[in-house]
């Protein structure tokens, strides 16, 4: 591969990473207030992993533009610790909406970017998941990754509200806040311990 190959390829990287910016400051706003006022525990959460991936995105965009061990070092423990801050919160709203019976109120706009964020998100993080393998950037690949958990995570979010509102399910959207967390928290150490 030429350097003008592996200088087009990085700024593929970045443009892709921008564009994950812009959706997940959008998608994670609109999550949250639509969480909010339907009193979904999982559709918050949601928003709140959607703000997680821009810290993340912003965090690549610092690595990818001086790439040393020290910057993917740091990003990966920045990283690590917001997903377990995001995974305590989730937890403990999770855990008392499921304890005192709480139901969640139907949320359109909250079944429609759940469904919209899988396929963007899966094709963004399929298309940095190459360019990441190509130019060999580990903080690049965890980006691809957490984007493409992300759309996993949008896919059992509108499962849990599509149970709450069409079955009656109301315990469904604490259960399904609480694989969030548990998600979170997963990623969360493998940041801490410096894995991508």
């Amino acid at each position: 591969m030429t350097s003008d190959d592996l200088d087009r390829l990085r700024q593929r990287g970045l443009n892709l990473v921008y564009a994950t910016v812009a959706w997940n400051a959008v998608e994670g706003a609109t999550a949250v207030v639509a969480g909010l006022l339907a009193h979904s525990v999982a559709l918050t959460a949601f928003g709140l992993d959607s703000s997680i991936e821009v810290f993340v995105s912003l965090v690549t965009l610092w690595q990818m533009k001086a790439a040393t061990r020290f910057r993917s070092r740091v990003g990966l423990r920045l990283i690590g610790a917001s997903f377990l801050a995001v995974s305590l919160y989730v937890t403990v709203e999770a855990t008392r909406r499921l304890v005192a019976g709480q139901h969640a109120e139907l949320s359109l706009v909250g079944i429609a970017v759940t469904a919209a964020a899988v396929p963007v998100m899966t094709g963004l993080g399929v298309a940095k998941h190459r360019v990441a393998r190509r130019i060999g950037n580990a903080i690049l690949e965890a980006e691809a990754r957490f984007s493409l958990v992300d759309a996993s995570l949008s896919a059992a979010v509108l499962l849990g509200l599509l149970a709450d509102s069409i079955l009656g399910w109301w315990w469904a959207d604490p259960a399904v806040a609480l694989i969030v967390a548990g998600w979170a928290i997963r990623e969360g150490l493998d940041g801490l311990r410096g894995r991508a």
